[in-house]
């Protein structure tokens, strides 16, 4: 996969004016306050356009993310050293995926997971095909998760990210329960469902920023290139566009239990759904 790197606009119902510039019309808004803005006070993040001031705001979280409790993407560097180290045991396996006995014992295949390797429903997303495929996944990770784990918090972006990449194995087992899975890929296209979820909710349309772009991008992207899990990409999409529908409304209510409920929802269907699927003997949807 890889990022159009285009930047996005959030879309606005009607023409309004920059909240700075009251004479320049704009259809753009900030991703975090919603105020109008024009394209000389956009700046742009991987969650869409910001304003000078939320701009600013961010960047001051950042600087003292050191002393500041919880503003430190801890669980997505975590997730990316876990990564970085499991790759460095496989010694590169190559683009095929093919070798290596932590990918024989902990990839996602439908025939192990019926005979009792349920950990492969988790531990498939810390092993990866390649060094372009832990690459392009890894800075991916970085990007959405520095930007949304300080937002959710570490806990219930940890949660959510479970959830994405138990959503993403059950989609790859019922596209096709016999292959062999590996890849972050999952969970991070749950990490965009969330945050494509998150600026809805704020009355902006995805498909009109960077997020939008990059899933659009990605899952189209996920049919041309061979032997890339379109079931798993869906899978964790859709996991992360609901657990995510439940942070924001948690948010919104200022009830975290919402959050928190709709996670372990997610990840209990998703882990049903597996044994379903591979306990049926189904062939999967073949793609």
């Amino acid at each position: 996969m890889r990022s159009p790197g285009a930047p996005g606009a959030d879309a606005m119902s009607e023409a309004q004016t920059c909240y700075r510039h009251p004479g320049r019309e704009t259809r753009v808004q900030c991703s975090s306050c919603g105020r109008p803005i024009c394209p000389d006070c956009m700046q742009p993040t991987p969650v869409g356009m910001r304003c000078p001031e939320c701009g600013a705001q961010k960047t001051k979280v950042r600087t003292a993310a050191s002393v500041a409790a919880g503003a430190t993407p801890v669980v997505t560097f975590a997730m990316i050293a876990a990564c970085v180290v499991a790759y460095l045991a496989e010694g590169g396996i190559g683009v095929t995926g093919a070798g290596g006995s932590l990918v024989r014992n902990y990839a996602l295949w439908g025939p192990a997971v019926e005979i009792g390797d349920w950990w492969r429903l988790a531990t498939y997303g810390f092993l990866h095909a390649g060094l372009l495929h832990i690459g392009f996944n890894m800075f991916l990770l970085f990007l959405l998760g520095r930007e949304l784990e300080p937002q959710l918090g570490s806990g219930r972006f940890a949660a959510l990210y479970v959830a994405a990449l138990l959503a993403g194995a059950f989609g790859a087992l019922v596209f096709d329960p016999n292959a062999v899975t590996v890849g972050a890929s999952g969970a991070i296209f749950g990490v965009m469902g969330a945050a494509a979820v998150m600026l809805w909710r704020r009355g902006m349309n995805p498909l009109h920023t960077d997020i939008g772009m990059l899933i659009v991008f990605n899952l189209v992207l996920g049919f041309v290139i061979p032997n890339v899990s379109v079931g798993g990409h869906i899978g964790g999409l859709v996991g992360g566009a609901l657990a995510g529908l439940g942070i924001a409304v948690s948010q919104e209510r200022r009830a975290p239990w919402i959050g928190w409920l709709a996670c372990v929802v997610v990840a209990a269907v998703a882990v049903v759904g597996s044994e379903l699927v591979v306990r049926s003997g189904a062939g999967g949807l073949g793609l």
